[in-house]
């Protein structure tokens, strides 16, 4: 896909439900009502912690809260180039990022790619700069800002769960 469609794709995922055991409840049928990507991104864009999730080169997982922007579709977030999850991140790109909400639950997985645009970094900084009152420096060599594409997405609210948890892809 190019340009447009592609843009509709990555705002518009496909919903299914989670592979989950049948001991969880899941009901099978897709309630339309439950499946608005926005509902996601209603809690993506406000929230103030995100939980990323890497994996360190013996293979522990390391996980660490960041600050991060919601824009385009991509979770961009910034770390130090020399701190453990930038190590990790260097090193494999996969990433699972949480929201600090387990009642309200947007998981996303994907593979962070560093964002050199200087566009979308201005854009970037703007938002940070507004939502934290600390402007991120987009040009300092030791520091790296990630943008998170997710390739999957799992959402729910747990007054709800059996009817409301959705497994979204991504073209």
């Amino acid at each position: 896909m190019q340009g447009n469609d592609q843009a509709t794709a990555r705002r518009n995922p496909t919903p299914s439900r989670p592979g989950m055991s049948a001991d969880y409840g899941i009901a099978q049928d897709l309630d339309p009502a439950a499946c608005s990507w926005s509902w996601a991104t209603e809690r993506l864009a406000p929230a103030r912690n995100y939980w990323v999730s890497t994996t360190c080169p013996d293979g522990r997982p390391h996980t660490m809260p960041v600050w991060g922007i919601w824009q385009d579709d991509t979770l961009c977030f910034a770390t130090s180039r020399n701190s453990r999850k930038g190590h990790n991140l260097a090193a494999d790109p996969r990433v699972a990022l949480h929201l600090e909400s387990g009642d309200q639950v947007v998981i996303l997985e994907g593979v962070v790619e560093e964002i050199n645009d200087p566009g979308i970094l201005a854009r970037f900084a703007d938002a940070y700069e507004a939502k934290y009152a600390i402007r991120p420096s987009t040009i300092d060599p030791k520091q790296v800002i990630y943008g998170l594409r997710p390739t999957i997405a799992f959402t729910w609210a747990e007054e709800s769960f059996p009817q409301s948890a959705l497994r979204w892809r991504f073209e």
